[in-house]
């Protein structure tokens, strides 16, 4: 499977949620048309059975699933790829695991080298962020707009952006160069079909 090119990439958000319930909330959301899947669990119950299930309704829709962190679950259930951030191990190595054909994104912050290093290593897309106030990521260091800019003058892989995004900002972002959105709480805090129609519309 193919990361896209443009769209809402969605990142799921399971903590005091069911199994049942998380696979809801992404089936939602791929309804109302996420274009990319990442699952991140900072406190996992059953991360095997849950990243499986994700995988299953990904694929349903013909959505790529990606795995934040962890090489050894995406090779386990059989994801299309990881998201690594900067100690989430070597990029070189998560390819040698997981084979030419997977997904590997790279967290770049807010530094255009790391992410001119990452696509040489073989990256397929980059992201960059927080943009604004997140409630994932309270203490992340701020991006600046201009470094969406610098990226997509000077980048041939997809960007993304994360950090806050919200349909009400994420235009402005999308006008700087990202590609795609990556958000939490901005689907998963309420509907998340209705806010996955909310973000797709931008597009």
């Amino acid at each position: 499977m193919k990361f896209p090119r443009k769209g809402l990439y969605a990142i799921t958000q399971p903590d005091g949620k069911s199994i049942a319930q998380v696979v809801a909330d992404v089936e939602a959301a791929l309804r109302g048309g996420a274009a990319v899947i990442q699952y991140r669990d900072k406190n996992p119950l059953d991360a095997g059975k849950l990243a499986a299930a994700l995988l299953a309704v990904c694929h349903a829709h013909q959505v790529p699933l990606l795995i934040n962190d962890s090489v050894e679950l995406a090779l386990a259930v059989g994801a299309d790829g990881v998201h690594l951030g900067r100690d989430d191990g070597d990029l070189a190595a998560a390819r040698a695991a997981l084979g030419p054909d997977a997904i590997i994104g790279v967290s770049c912050y807010n530094d255009i080298g790391r992410a001119t290093a990452a696509v040489a290593a073989g990256a397929d897309y980059v992201a960059f962020g927080r943009f604004f106030p997140s409630g994932s990521k309270p203490l992340a260091a701020p991006a600046e707009i201009g470094t969406l800019q610098t990226a997509k003058r000077s980048l041939q892989v997809p960007i993304v952006a994360i950090g806050g995004i919200l349909p009400e900002n994420a235009g402005q972002l999308l006008a700087a160069g990202a590609d795609l959105v990556a958000v939490i709480g901005g689907v998963f805090d309420g509907d998340p079909f209705a806010a996955a129609r909310r973000f797709q519309a931008l597009f």
